[in-house]
């Protein structure tokens, strides 16, 4: 029988205000409950792979263990809030799968390193411990369109349990690997880098960090209404239009899919993936199949709220000096520090569990996108800048 806990986001009611009301008043937030955990998978040294040429795989790694958990996820019938981050994915998860999730990761990250060279860190906090050393958690479900929704956090919570994670004292706990290889099932890599929307110029990928713990709420409302004010809604400055989406058929592309997805390579799986590309194209010609492109551009994962904000935006180049030049008073008023990059593309990669409505698409910057934002954040963080 289910403790009560383990349907806690599951029956956590669906917030359509917009995120102006939503960051107005704490009592839209909820705790997270003490005997969940945050699970956190990153890629170690990723900077120095996105610089060698391996980004799209680094993206393409991350949603796999986005896919490995949310599969487990399904199977025992919970749903977890999960955040992408570009190299790697944060969950919070019900007691109900730790032992299944850990041990799943345990396995994607062994299959990884031997198909890939790339290691993913795997590591888990207990939210009690958040609120034991004196940091908080709260959480909301936000509705982003009719088909689409997130989890808005606020606090320092998932961000203090990475630290520890990332930390030289943090002692991973070993898990067996499960029997049978992890779930991917759902998880695809077949869309090729996604030129702006027509009469936009730019990509780029952000990240924000609150200075202040205490004022976090009113600081990303600011962030958030410069963003609507200079870029237009979300909709605006959505970087994924149908009309730029390619199909990928390369050989590599279909490669990288087979080894994350089975762990090794097969030659059988790789032909039966080209035949399913090739049937996609003829599919996204129908009725059905456009109306799925349209569900598509609303279901991607543009704009992440984890205690920061992150995401990506697509615009003119006017457009982002002028965010830009409000990022760096907001950042000499010491209310934000940021770390902005800028590419000429977007990256996306799929969990597809059903056409009709369960699909997700998690969208990058080209040439780094998150990444490099994070090194340019964690470049003025280390000259100094310290959160409050």
């Amino acid at each position: 029988m289910q403790q009560s806990s383990d349907l806690f986001y599951t029956e956590l009611p669906l917030n359509d205000l917009g995120l102006d009301e939503l960051f107005d008043k704490d009592e839209h937030f909820t705790g997270v409950p003490a005997d969940w955990h945050i699970v956190i998978t990153d890629i170690k040294h990723s900077t120095q792979a996105v610089l060698g040429g391996q980004h799209e795989a680094v993206n393409f790694i991350a949603t796999g263990s986005i896919v490995t958990v949310l599969n487990i996820a399904s199977k025992m019938k919970v749903d977890v809030p999960f955040f992408f981050g570009g190299d790697g994915a944060t969950f919070i998860v019900p007691p109900l799968i730790m032992d299944p999730v850990m041990q799943a990761l345990s396995l994607y990250k062994k299959n990884t390193l031997a198909n890939f060279d790339l290691e993913i860190r795997a590591g888990a906090v207990p939210v009690e411990k958040v609120y034991q050393d004196g940091h908080m958690l709260q959480i909301s479900k936000h509705s982003r369109s009719s088909v689409f929704s997130i989890p808005v956090i606020l606090g320092n919570g998932l961000n203090y349990a990475e630290k520890l994670i990332k930390g030289p004292d943090y002692l991973s706990m070993e898990y067996p690997h499960p029997e049978e290889d992890p779930d991917l099932t759902g998880m695809q890599c077949r869309w090729d880098r996604i030129a702006p929307p027509e009469n936009q110029e730019e990509v780029i990928a952000l990240l924000v960090i609150a200075r202040e713990g205490a004022h976090q709420a009113s600081i990303f409302r600011k962030v958030m209404q410069k963003i609507d004010e200079i870029y237009g809604g979300p909709m605006d400055r959505q970087p994924i239009s149908v009309t730029r989406l390619r199909m990928n058929t390369s050989y590599n592309r279909l490669k990288t899919e087979v080894l994350a997805k089975f762990g090794r390579f097969r030659l059988l799986r790789s032909f039966r993936a080209m035949i399913a590309t090739i049937m996609g194209v003829i599919f996204f010609r129908t009725n059905r199949g456009r109306q799925y492109l349209q569900q598509l551009v609303e279901m991607s994962d543009t704009l992440v709220l984890d205690g920061r904000i992150n995401t990506v935006i697509s615009g003119t180049v006017a457009q982002r000096l002028k965010l830009e030049e409000s990022l760096n008073a907001m950042e000499a008023e010491n209310e934000i520090f940021y770390g902005l990059h800028i590419s000429k593309a977007s990256i996306m990669s799929c969990y597809v569990r059903n056409m009709d409505n369960a699909h997700i698409h998690f969208v990058d910057g080209s040439e780094g996108g998150y990444t490099e934002a994070a090194r340019v954040l964690k470049k003025k963080l280390s000259q100094g800048m310290t959160l409050r």
